[in-house]
């Protein structure tokens, strides 16, 4: 398995990140992940331009923005899905989306497998998180847009990410 340093920090801390990093361009790698209810999820159950967003935790303020910021996009139907991935159990997520009163973004839990983290890339090995990363997808599985976030506490350009799925309508 791919091991790079030198690329995220956490806490200003440098990471390790384990799997294979992605680019623009690249056919998007599938992967398993559990729903809420804890059905598995792949790429393929989702179609058309698709927004992923990995945060390291849900319980966290800027995880918690994150995901706000893109249901926020995601009831404005601009006609792209929001898939927020973290390691978080599927009851957390569950409980998260509730008490945030968010329903128009998918949580997936990749705590199972990593199979996310590894294909995309973002498995922090010293912390068995994903690190903060936002990638779009087309409707024909090709990668759009990516930022691996150069430091995990601080937020993604969400309007770049936004604008590079807007762009695919």
């Amino acid at each position: 398995m791919n091991e790079r340093t030198g690329l995220v920090t956490f806490k200003g801390n440098p990471i390790t990140l384990v799997g294979n990093q992605v680019k623009v361009s690249d056919q998007a790698p599938n992967f398993q992940a559990l729903q809420n209810d804890l059905s598995i999820a792949t790429l393929d159950s989702f179609k058309g331009v698709r927004i992923i967003s990995a945060v390291p935790s849900l319980d966290t303020g800027v995880c918690d923005a994150q995901t706000h910021r893109f249901n926020e996009e995601a009831t404005k139907a601009h006609g792209f899905t929001v898939i927020t991935i973290s390691v978080d159990l599927p009851f957390a997520q569950k409980r998260w989306c509730g008490a945030a009163g968010l329903d128009n973004v998918i949580t997936l839990s990749d705590h199972r497998d990593l199979s996310f983290g590894y294909a995309y890339g973002v498995v922090m090995k010293e912390l068995r998180l994903l690190a903060r990363s936002v990638f779009v997808i087309d409707a024909q599985d090709k990668i759009t847009y990516v930022e691996y976030v150069p430091e995990g506490t601080t937020h993604p350009n969400y309007d770049a990410a936004i604008a590079a799925a807007k762009a695919l309508l």
